[in-house]
């Protein structure tokens, strides 16, 4: 009974204080701070982060400029969804494509394409942000 009286006066003590409390907040913010918070959230969105592609495409010597135009294209075709990336790294000419934030995510793509695209296989790369 003593506890069940303490735990009341314990509970209107706390309602009180509660009722006590009630007004206005007023916020004074430097407007610096909103300016750097935009900014973070500017750098944020054009961040690139390392992630994972799937490279269908890596040749050099002559005409591998023009091969790998033509794989970037018969790529497009069959996934218009999916980006692609054409890139050129002395003597090389590759085709990457996909960002993947896992390479669990990638290797499932590799094994969606490895039919059509027998040379696939998943490296690391700098990937753009996926949106949400």
């Amino acid at each position: 009974m003593r506890k069940a009286a303490t735990l009341f006066f314990i509970f209107l003590a706390f309602a009180a204080v509660a009722k006590a409390q009630k007004g206005n907040v007023v916020i004074v913010e430097n407007p610096q701070v909103s300016t750097l918070v935009e900014k973070h959230k500017y750098l944020n969105d054009k961040q690139k982060t390392v992630g994972w592609r799937v490279q269908i495409f890596f040749d050099s010597g002559n005409n591998s400029k023009s091969r790998a135009f033509s794989k970037k294209g018969e790529f497009m075709t069959k996934y218009p969804d999916m980006p692609v990336y054409l890139m050129f790294q002395s003597p090389y000419y590759k085709v990457r494509v996909g960002d993947f934030r896992s390479r669990i995510d990638a290797e499932g793509f590799k094994q969606k394409i490895v039919g059509e695209f027998t040379d696939a296989f998943v490296v690391k790369d700098e990937i753009n942000f996926p949106g949400f």
